[in-house]
């Protein structure tokens, strides 16, 4: 194969992760794993990775970056010439958190599974601006039930594209596997949908995923009890935690991002943690609080009309996809007491509480 032209390894700077050259990329950590998983498989990773003009030293680093579409390929000639079409697979096996750099530091030391998936969906940017995670609804509309997907985002559609087979084997498999850490062992995980057929037979997936696993669905995604947010993340520490945050939000403003985009981002992971204060976001954003008002006010909106919204859309998905008192979801909302939460779905949703939870069952 003929040499791929620009030196696909950059230094991953505030904001480094697109390029001109390359198009989309990824931390070619994502890769890490991968060399010795093919020399264990009788292939030759050195010449492998040469082809395509990836390092050892880059693999192993946290801050070269590679492009999508090469990392794609890599997996795909690799699973093909090995004769294991479960490569992507293996290869998740083999990973775990530490191959995101700075954001496993904010999602291994969250209080919360669900804080943990809000720091990876607001933040996998960092990562690759190419792909995403997203909380949804559960696809097969169960109560009860949410679906965590996994996709690759492109020019901020509302639905991610499918990724390369491999790529979205390992994709899914790596979060399957970061959940399954987080929690301390099988997380009750309903199934686990994939956009391509089987690669390998089907029982290689549900032994992988300890789940039934259906293939050739619109999008990947693991389908979890929706309570399951609320379950605590073993020794995680509060202060590593808010540094990350603070490092990620300093350092890796997401492009284009409003400045109400990234308040209504530090406000949905702190909520229900601290009173929600001008100050603290500010901070956060390194911004002094009157000068973050007056951006949102440039923008049309202002703090209280930002966490109104961000209180809101919470409220409708606790209310209608999990069956938590409506006393912890006063508490997860950050609202003082639960004669507040019933004013504030009557203002939001025209209804009770009660009636909203009732509606989504009835429907």
């Amino acid at each position: 194969m003929s040499s791929p032209g620009p030196d696909p390894r950059l230094s991953l700077r505030d904001n480094d992760l697109s390029s001109r050259d390359m198009g989309p990329v990824v931390r070619a950590a994502s890769l890490r794993g991968l060399p010795a998983l093919v020399d264990a498989l009788g292939g030759d990773s050195a010449a492998l990775l040469a082809r395509f003009g990836v390092t050892r030293e880059a693999v192993s680093s946290d801050d070269a970056v590679i492009g999508v579409r090469s990392a794609g390929l890599l997996l795909e000639t690799a699973a093909a010439e090995l004769g294991r079409p479960d490569l992507g697979l293996l290869l998740a096996e083999r990973q775990d958190a530490g191959v995101l750099g700075p954001l496993a530091v904010a999602i291994e030391n969250a209080r919360t599974l669900g804080e943990a998936l809000a720091s990876a969906s607001r933040f996998l940017f960092v990562h690759s601006p190419a792909l995403s995670i997203a909380q949804v609804a559960d696809p097969e509309e169960v109560r009860g039930v949410l679906a965590v997907r996994y996709g690759a985002a492109v020019d901020g559609a509302a639905e991610p594209l499918p990724l390369p087979p491999q790529a979205a084997d390992l994709g899914l498999g790596l979060l399957h596997r970061i959940i399954l850490l987080l929690h301390g062992g099988p997380y009750g995980l309903r199934s686990a949908h994939l956009a391509h057929p089987p690669l390998v037979p089907v029982t290689r997936y549900t032994d992988f995923f300890g789940s039934d696993v259906r293939f050739e669905r619109p999008a990947a995604v693991l389908r979890l009890p929706a309570a399951l947010t609320a379950a605590p993340v073993a020794g995680g520490d509060r202060l590593l935690r808010t540094l990350a945050l603070d490092y990620l939000e300093s350092h890796f403003a997401e492009p284009g991002q409003t400045v109400a985009g990234r308040v209504r981002g530090a406000l949905a992971r702190s909520l229900g943690s601290a009173p929600p204060q001008v100050a603290d976001v500010a901070r956060l954003l390194r911004l002094h609080p009157r000068t973050l008002q007056r951006h949102l006010a440039a923008e049309g909106t202002t703090f209280e009309a930002v966490l109104d919204e961000v209180r809101r859309d919470a409220a409708h998905r606790l209310i209608t996809t999990t069956d938590l008192p409506f006393a912890q979801v006063t508490a997860m909302l950050g609202l003082a007491a639960q004669s507040g939460l019933t004013r504030a779905v009557r203002r939001w949703f025209g209804t009770t509480p009660t009636r909203l939870r009732a509606g989504r069952r009835g429907s």
